[in-house]
């Protein structure tokens, strides 16, 4: 939804271990959009208490107060861009945050193939829960949009961006509503300064990357333990899946 100023802000939904970072990348790198990164990290790792890599300096560096990031995030596209990416993790959406300001976005989620980021996820997360997924999040927040605006909003999936990245962003930008532009497919390598304090927890990859790797088949086999997780991934995986661009 293109605000009165003639800006739009983008939410794009993802949940951990997934090539949102690497989408980051690819919308920071238009000259006409600003780009933030998990906003609501600082307040969610300050009111759950969860143990993250580097938690302890996520809350000091940032905002822990959900109202204060979302009336940045309703305010001003700094640098006077005319399009705000924001870049969201869907568990960082905690149920006492009021949902009326989402009214004033326009919406799309990123998913993943639950075994495979349930399988990257173990590897930073011990234990992770359903909720650490961000899925169930994901669909309550789809189905909010659904119902609030009578319109799908768009779902890619990973696999489908790194197997043919400039078909899937013609798709994407195109149920945004704004122009593809060539500079999606390519960024310079290295740090942002609208990176996360925690990128050097997370973003191994992602600093050295030019580009969308091509798609990968993960091997390792999903760790044990998870299968009943998993299976419940899957159930809430599908919800979205089958509204995904290009299915």
């Amino acid at each position: 939804m293109t605000a009165g100023d003639g800006t739009l802000r983008i939410a794009m939904w993802s949940g951990p271990r997934n090539i949102s970072t690497a989408l980051l990348r690819s919308w920071g790198n238009r000259p006409d959009t600003w780009v933030c990164d998990e906003p609501l990290y600082a307040y969610y790792l300050h009111r759950t208490g969860r143990e993250h890599p580097g938690a302890r300096e996520v809350i000091e560096h940032g905002e822990t107060d959900w109202r204060a990031v979302v009336e940045r995030l309703r305010g001003p596209v700094p640098e006077g861009r005319r399009i705000w990416y924001q870049k969201h993790m869907a568990h960082h959406l905690l149920p006492e945050i009021d949902r009326s300001w989402l009214g004033e976005l326009t919406h799309g989620f990123l998913i993943r193939d639950p075994r495979e980021m349930l399988t990257s996820l173990h590897e930073v997360l011990d234990r992770p829960t359903i909720d650490d997924t961000g899925l169930p999040q994901q669909v309550e927040i789809f189905e909010w949009v659904v119902r609030e605006t009578g319109a799908v909003p768009p779902v890619i999936d990973a696999r489908d961006v790194l197997s043919d990245p400039e078909a899937q962003l013609r798709l994407l930008c195109e149920a945004l509503g704004v122009p593809f532009r060539q500079e999606m497919l390519a960024w310079p390598p290295g740090p942002r300064a609208t990176d996360g304090v925690w990128a050097r927890h997370w973003y191994g990859a992602v600093i050295g990357s030019t580009t969308f790797r091509p798609y990968a088949p993960k091997a390792d086999p999903l760790p044990r333990g998870l299968e009943d997780l998993h299976r419940r991934c899957v159930d809430y995986h599908e919800r979205l899946h089958r509204h995904r661009l290009g299915a």
